[in-house]
């Protein structure tokens, strides 16, 4: 990883000791990844797909972040860098724009299988990582973070993380006629996944002044959520945001 240009999120980059988990902590990953993988076959983008091949992901042991890292690095820059937890946003943001995905390196607990408060190891990379290999959505995800950390204006930063949270967090895609997430709090939660998949949740065509109207709700399953064509809509959304947020008409 490299985190030398990194300043304000210095103090919260670690270094995962993978050699601390025990037995336990890989049965609870193999558990949680037996337990979503088998609709994320049928459901999820074949982007997400292609890149849990590619970062080598293994459905019985934790993940290396230093391997995975050495998958990454050559395809699109991205490190999955420890971190110690939950980051400011000008941390978090700095870190994106360095192309340093912060990673947590703690699991949740078998008693805490469906949900955790906050994101673990799980959530950050079986629900990111993968994407991470995929050229146009790693640009994406760079350009985000460079152009929130240029951006004070905390009504601007919360229109911005509506896009973000409808892309990068709860974002479907239309493939072969059909509804497939990639999103990492659809991924990385059966329910939410679930309830997308068995219909329970409207989905509209991506619209970029529907999804940064559209204020976020983080304690109910989501009852509309937005389905892009292609990752370069995605790409070109954020574009479109930028151009906004810099003159003043976001």
């Amino acid at each position: 990883m490299n985190t030398a240009a990194l300043s304000v999120a210095a103090p919260y980059i670690i270094r995962q000791d993978y050699g601390a988990y025990i037995d336990e902590q890989h049965a609870v990953w193999a558990e949680l990844v037996s337990r979503a993988l088998p609709e994320l076959e049928k459901h999820a983008a074949r982007e997400y797909l292609e890149g849990f091949a590619i970062i080598g992901l293994q459905k019985d042991r934790l993940p290396n972040l230093t391997a995975i890292s050495a998958r990454l690095a050559p395809r699109t820059g991205w490190s999955s860098t420890p971190v110690s937890g939950f980051l400011p946003a000008p941390a978090f943001f700095e870190m994106l724009a360095t192309r340093n995905f912060p990673t947590t390196t703690w699991l949740r607990s078998r008693n805490s299988l469906e949900y955790t408060p906050e994101p673990d190891i799980f959530h950050d990379v079986f629900g990111h990582v993968p994407m991470h290999s995929h050229k146009v959505f790693a640009d994406f995800l760079e350009r985000y973070g460079r152009v929130c950390a240029s951006i004070s204006d905390a009504a601007v930063l919360e229109k911005l993380g509506r896009l973000f949270w409808y892309t990068v967090e709860f974002g479907v895609i239309r493939q072969n006629g059909e509804v497939k997430v990639y999103g990492s709090g659809l991924i990385s939660s059966h329910g939410e996944c679930l309830n997308v998949i068995e219909g329970h949740c409207a989905i509209h065509d991506f619209a970029l002044d529907e999804v940064l109207s559209t204020r976020v709700k983080v304690d109910e399953l989501h009852k509309l959520l937005f389905a892009v064509s292609s990752f370069d809509q995605v790409y070109e959304a954020m574009y479109e945001a930028e151009r906004r947020a810099l003159s003043g008409g976001l």
